[in-house]
């Protein structure tokens, strides 16, 4: 059975304003103009008849109110401030979108593996930037852009397939939803470590794999 070793301290660096409350334009714009990250208006949660759809009205869409509102998404993102207010202010409930491989690229695993891979980083003192969950079980760790290439050789250099665990590197071409994007009823994606200004140099995928590698291993270990 997989243990969590250590406590996770879910902190931020000591004088860094904390998230302030606001609609989905104010975070948008705190990544842009904070952040200096890409943006994009994605889908967003509509209530009718005591029923929780997704503004694409697709019966049996996956993410509800967290996904891309058209294919061709890649060039309507913006790193600007500025375009974001106006992006959403022609739908204020749009979620926001945030494309990898531009100034990051995310490792995802599952939360089980994330927290255990989680405690052992920050009880070596690991180099970590932020780190967010999802209501959906799921964990996204940010790294350098551009590494997601690199993730599959890294896995296989600490002894795994990269298909017999579950461990996705996204880049270039793809995105996560950012919080406090929710994901229908479920619940919101949250920062497990907010971004600070202490984590703003994020880290390479070589300084996690090691624990990441590990954590995804016990956990394919167990479920067979």
């Amino acid at each position: 059975m997989i243990n969590v070793e250590e406590k996770i301290s879910v902190t931020s660096a000591p004088g860094v304003p904390q998230p302030r409350d606001g609609g989905m334009v104010d975070h948008a714009v705190r990544y842009a103009d904070e952040r200096h990250w890409d943006v994009l208006p994605g889908t967003w949660l509509e209530y009718a008849d005591g029923v929780t759809r997704c503004s694409c009205a697709l019966p049996a869409c996956d993410a509800p109110g967290a996904h891309a509102t058209r294919t061709n998404w890649v060039g309507h993102a913006t790193g600007s401030a500025t375009s974001a207010r106006r992006m959403w202010a022609k739908e204020p409930r749009a979620c926001v979108l945030l494309p990898t491989g531009r100034t990051f690229d995310i490792i995802e695993v599952s939360e089980t593996a994330g927290c255990l891979a989680l405690a052992r980083m920050e009880r070596m003192g690991t180099n970590l930037g932020p780190v967010a969950s999802t209501p959906l079980g799921r964990m996204y760790f940010f790294v350098l852009a551009g590494n997601a290439a690199k993730v599959p050789a890294l896995v296989r250099q600490h002894g795994w397939s990269p298909e017999a665990i579950d461990l996705i590197a996204r880049g270039e071409g793809e995105y996560v939803p950012a919080p406090p994007t929710r994901i229908g009823v479920r619940g919101s994606v949250q920062w497990v470590r907010r971004p600070t200004d202490a984590n703003r140099w994020l880290p390479d995928a070589d300084e996690l794999m090691p624990q990441l590698a590990y954590a995804c291993g016990q956990e394919s270990r167990f479920r067979r």
